[in-house]
């Protein structure tokens, strides 16, 4: 063990451990459950501690040696080196400070290793005064948040979506000619095709597409050079430009300075503004797998138009049954999504004054939305609906048998005549053409033309 001190005194540490004595004291005391701080948050630190030191340099307030070893953790870090020794958890104080002060201390303690210094021993890098110059928790925290967020949704979720809506898209096509029963109120409706059907999950999955891309804009833009209240205390007046262009630069995004900083202080609107977005996309996914579990039940007594590929047994007890598995997994996701999103909007509505301090779990939320959407995507899409399969006997059994083929009959007889079709070929368990030609209504010539589930495919004319 060695010592370390902070401002409250003298803390014991591991010795193998880069973490100093703010991080010590907060593994301490908050030893409550085991979510950890998700590394994403730990490299946006990195890309802002880099940035930082650059900016702090160029106004010659940093020497370059400082810099230099500041640059090179953060690169080590970033290259995945230290994982071990970001060990909080999200049940913290929820400004992110005993966070925000690991990553200071690691920092600080991988220099001290470059230069053959004692670990703890502030040198030649002090957490605070270096590699925390003229910066804030609150202000560092919330630009770490953005960088990460932004990095997540462009490079896993929207690539798993677009492959998403692709699958989609293949299936519409395969299923263009296949003519089957609509539903309406889970009743028989007119006709369809599958195509058409799945061209709808192909459009939910397009608009939250668009919606996301909209939605990540917000996080372009990061109240770096904010510090304590959003007043810029303790930075140079040039530093917040150097520091947001370094990150821009280095990320190869649009970064850029917040519209107002005292907002992006006390409030995380780009969070619940993508949050909002992902629970949009949860809601239009449980749908997706709601229909796709309706169509394929049975498979002998229920509607069964399509066959999903089997992923495993569905019983214990039952021999042979097979379950909508995959479709239980979107729904699992979707439900936590939408309660991410409302710990989320309650996190966000609890800021007080010039600072909101359950930022944590807010980012926590929203990451772990942004993964279990990303995973659920690709899973779906690999071990469900590529291999998705029409069930042509059933969907012919079930159109032939829809009452609601009656529809285009109004042209010509109105609807009261039609519905008195409807209603004795249900009630006499007879087809509509048996129960028009009973009642007179027309003959079977006229039926044949006008009853014909391929002119019912879109409007007339």
């Amino acid at each position: 063990m060695r010592k370390e001190n902070d401002s409250l005194g003298e803390v014991e540490v591991e010795n193998d451990k880069l973490w100093g004595a703010s991080t010590q004291r907060n593994l301490k005391n908050f030893t409550i459950g085991k979510e950890k701080i998700p590394m994403d948050i730990i490299y946006g630190f990195s890309i802002v501690k880099k940035a930082a030191a650059i900016a702090n340099f160029k106004l010659n307030l940093l020497p370059k040696e400082k810099k230099d070893l500041i640059i090179s953790a953060c690169d080590e870090i970033l290259d995945k080196k230290y994982d071990e020794h970001f060990p909080l958890l999200i049940w913290q104080t929820g400004s992110g400070t005993p966070t925000h002060m690991n990553v200071n201390e690691v920092i600080s303690n991988i220099a001290a290793l470059k230069s053959n210094k004692p670990l703890g021993s502030k040198n030649p890098l002090h957490p605070n005064d270096d590699v925390n110059m003229a910066q804030s928790t609150n202000d560092t925290f919330p630009s770490a948040i953005h960088i990460a967020a932004y990095r997540r949704v462009k490079n896993i979720l929207l690539p798993a979506l677009e492959d998403l809506k692709k699958g989609f898209d293949d299936k519409t096509i395969e299923f263009k000619d296949i003519i089957k029963v609509g539903r309406t109120h889970t009743m028989d409706a007119v006709p369809m095709t599958l195509g058409q059907e799945f061209s709808a999950f192909s459009a939910f999955i397009k608009e939250a597409i668009e919606n996301i891309k909209f939605s990540m804009q917000k996080f372009l833009k990061i109240p770096l050079g904010a510090t304590a209240v959003g007043t810029g205390l303790n930075a140079h007046k040039d530093y917040q430009k150097i520091a947001i262009d370094e990150i821009a630069k280095m990320t190869n995004e649009k970064f850029s300075v917040s519209d107002n900083l005292f907002q992006s202080l006390s409030s995380s609107e780009a969070v619940c503004f993508m949050s909002s977005t992902l629970k949009n996309l949860s809601v239009s996914l449980f749908k997706i797998a709601n229909d796709i579990t309706l169509l394929a039940s049975g498979p002998r007594c229920a509607i069964g138009e399509i066959i999903l590929p089997p992923n495993e047994p569905g019983s214990s007890i039952m021999p042979g049954k097979i379950n909508p598995a995959q479709c239980e997994s979107v729904k699992l996701v979707a439900m936590q999504v939408m309660a991410n999103d409302s710990m989320i909007a309650m996190a966000n509505a609890s800021g007080n004054f010039q600072l909101n301090v359950l930022r944590t779990v807010k980012i926590y939320n929203l990451l772990q939305s942004i993964e279990l959407i990303t995973d659920v995507s690709k899973t779906f899409l690999e071990h469900c609906l590529k291999g998705i399969k029409p069930n042509l006997q059933k969907i012919k059994q079930n159109l032939d048998q829809n009452l609601m083929l009656a529809t285009p009959l109004m042209k010509s007889i109105g609807y009261d005549k039609a519905s008195k079709i409807v209603f004795k070929a249900h009630s006499e368990n007879k087809s509509l053409k048996q129960a028009a030609l009973e009642l007179n209504m027309m003959d079977e010539k006229t039926f044949d033309e006008i009853v014909d589930p391929k002119k019912m495919l879109g409007p007339y004319g």
